[in-house]
């Protein structure tokens, strides 16, 4: 009873400190204007106030003036000039994950909140791995083009090793690749089936009618670069026999099928692509019957977006686009 009095009457009843910080905590929040964070998602995507202004329906000193508030609030410049447009600084690159996914989580509860692609001018961010996106990305395009004239995209054709928080903070909206992403909180759509082939030059000097197992290991390769993130070369030759027997790493399969045309290397390619360039490239195309050779291709998105109607609209666009090819 003794202690408890004495705390009492210096003010450090037990428990009240983190009552204290809990409350400071709520204050603090109450004392911010959450209505900036669209401001700072939208300045983040286009990295321009002019055109931010535009996209949210704001005068371009409105914009501003909430990025200048917004400096105060996070305590950091956040934006800096950079030739006409701004670039954002380490620390805004750090909370944008973090609030787009919260803007998301509470736009996709909210009632009533539809998705017009006749109406809409909203942009969104996909990624289409190579060499898919020389398959998808013009039927894609061609198909946005029929259905909305506002809705715009922002392709890039790299699957970088932070994809999933990409997409998990909705940086990209889906993924295209040959492989899906295995977590509990990430949805995989297979939109197609393909076939792994072998090509090499018609004029190869030395490869029988058949080609087995054995002869593949007695040629050289040539490869996407196998430290790639997204290689698509890499499953195939993940093992010391297959590696040693690569002379060449491009950037990309394109490559790759030019070099393979003009020497006397080997490669693996999906079957589409090497239809697609083999009468201008002179391959010759076979079977790869000691792998597992199909290929499946994937539509991935985080769970969190499952929700946004403009995300289901742009999920079925992609699968019907990719039921084109």
């Amino acid at each position: 009873m003794t202690d408890i009095t004495v705390e009492k009457s210096l003010g450090k009843i037990p428990g009240d400190e983190k009552k204290h910080e809990a409350g400071h905590e709520d204050n603090h929040l109450r004392r911010a204007d959450l209505n900036l964070l669209t401001v700072f998602d939208a300045v983040m995507q286009l990295q321009n106030i002019t055109r931010a202004a535009q996209m949210l329906g704001m005068s371009q000193p409105a914009v501003s003036n909430a990025v200048s508030r917004l400096k105060n609030m996070f305590n950091d410049e956040l934006f800096v000039r950079c030739g006409r447009g701004i670039e954002p600084t380490a620390r805004a690159h750090q909370l944008y994950g973090p609030i787009r996914q919260a803007l998301q989580l509470v736009t996709n509860e909210l009632p009533g909140l539809g998705f017009d692609p006749l109406t809409s001018k909203r942009q969104f961010s996909i990624t289409i791995s190579s060499p898919l996106d020389l398959l998808l990305t013009p039927k894609v395009l061609a198909m946005l083009k029929r259905c909305s004239e506002g809705v715009t995209l922002n392709i890039e054709s790299l699957i970088h090793e932070n994809i999933e928080n990409q997409l998990r903070y909705h940086e990209l909206e889906f993924a295209i690749d040959y492989r899906s992403i295995d977590r509990a909180d990430f949805y995989n759509q297979r939109l197609f089936e393909d076939e792994l082939v072998l090509i090499s030059s018609r004029n190869h000097p030395r490869l029988p009618t058949q080609i087995d197992y054995d002869c593949f290991l007695n040629e050289k390769h040539a490869v996407v670069r196998l430290h790639g993130y997204s290689s698509f070369s890499f499953p195939y030759y993940n093992a010391p026999e297959s590696q040693a027997r690569v002379c060449y790493q491009g950037a990309s399969l394109i490559s790759v099928m030019e070099i393979v045309s003009r020497t006397e290397m080997i490669a693996l390619v999906p079957r589409w692509l090497a239809l697609h360039n083999a009468e201008r490239l002179n391959l010759r195309i076979d079977t790869v019957p000691w792998f597992d050779n199909k290929l499946h291709c994937y539509l991935s998105w985080h769970e969190s977006a499952s929700k946004d109607k403009g995300n289901l609209w742009m999920k079925d666009l992609l699968i019907q686009s990719a039921s084109l090819a």
